[in-house]
């Protein structure tokens, strides 16, 4: 017989909410914290959008349409649809450098 294990949810952060004040931390380290971690997302966001604009421009230039660029790309047409679209919350960055490198085109890293 297996042991009960307790997944419960004892509280839920509600959107727009602050995670980091909720596990208790103080008032002003929640609010670092929590602004420390909205710019990450930001630049997250930022670098997929980039190597979105760089997808969408490519099948512009090719001159593709979207299922011809998925046949290239190795997705579904509707995922070639969110790249077009910049719906970020959709992709990975990896998955976005991937595509990228089926396009020809090389990512550089640069860590400053």
């Amino acid at each position: 017989m297996k042991d009960y294990i307790d997944v419960a949810s004892r509280h839920i952060t509600p959107a727009g909410g602050n995670v980091f004040a909720d596990l208790g931390f103080s008032d002003d380290e929640a609010q670092a914290l929590h602004a420390e971690s909205q710019q990450k997302i930001a630049q997250t966001i930022a670098l997929k959008e980039q190597l979105m604009a760089e997808i969408a421009s490519w099948i512009a230039l090719q001159n593709l349409r979207q299922s011809d660029a998925a046949k290239v790309l190795q997705v579904s047409r509707p995922r070639v649809s969110d790249v077009v679209n910049k719906k970020t919350d959709k992709f990975t960055l990896d998955a976005l450098v991937m595509m990228l490198g089926l396009t020809g085109k090389q990512v550089k890293l640069v860590v400053e």
